[in-house]
C-alpha cells in the first residue's frame, strides 16, 4: 500500500526552530516585540495547520524551544535571537553601567597626539600626566601603544603647545 501524497511527516527539531524563529522574527518586526508566545503551545496552531496534530509534533516543538534557550523578558514572552546566557549577560553590562554612572563619550571631537617615548618611561608618563595640575583637563585619555603613547584630546593645538614648551625646556 502507497500512503497518500498529502500526508506529511513530522519536522524535524531543526525544521521547527527555524519556523520558531521566523514567527518570532515576523511578530517583532510587525509590533516591535514579542507580545503573545510565551510557551510551545502558543505556537502549536500554527504548526497543527502545517503538519497532523499529534503528540509527537507537540514533543517536537517542545524539544524546539528548549534547544533554542531563548530567555523571557517581564512579561514572560520568548525573546528571539539571544540565548538565556546572552540575556543575562547583557543585564549584567546595564547593570555595571547603571552602578558605574557610565556617559557615552563620542569621539568625534577628539583629536589625537602621539608621543615616541622610550618603554621603560611610558608608564610613568602617563601616570605623572594623569595627576599633574597642568594637564587636568587637557586630554580624555593616554593609550600606550607598541611605539609610545596617544593622547585623545578636544583641544589638539594647545595640548601641542604645552608639550612643545615642556620638551624645548629640557
Amino acid at each position: 500500500m502507497e500512503r497518500s501524497s498529502s500526508f506529511r511527516k513530522n519536522p524535524s527539531r531543526e525544521t521547527c526552530e527555524g519556523i520558531i524563529k521566523r514567527i518570532l522574527m515576523t511578530e517583532v518586526l510587525e509590533h516591535g516585540n514579542n507580545r503573545h508566545f510565551h510557551s510551545a503551545a502558543d505556537f502549536m496552531g500554527y504548526f497543527e495547520s502545517l503538519y497532523p496534530p499529534s503528540d509527537a509534533l507537540t514533543k517536537q516543538v517542545q524539544r524546539a524551544i528548549r534547544s533554542l534557550n531563548m530567555p523571557k523578558d517581564e512579561n514572560g514572552c520568548f525573546i528571539v535571537n539571544k540565548t538565556t546566557e546572552q540575556f543575562d549577560q547583557e543585564k549584567e553590562i546595564t547593570r555595571l553601567l547603571s552602578v558605574g554612572n557610565v556617559s557615552i563619550d563620542p569621539m568625534e571631537d577628539y583629536e589625537t597626539v602621539f608621543l615616541t617615548i622610550a618603554p621603560h618611561l611610558r608608564k610613568y608618563l602617563i601616570h605623572v600626566l594623569e595627576e599633574s595640575e597642568t594637564f587636568k583637563g587637557k586630554f580624555l585619555t593616554i593609550v600606550e601603544t607598541f611605539n609610545g603613547l596617544i593622547i585623545y584630546t578636544k583641544n589638539r593645538k594647545n595640548l601641542l603647545i604645552l608639550l612643545n614648551s615642556l620638551i624645548n625646556n629640557s
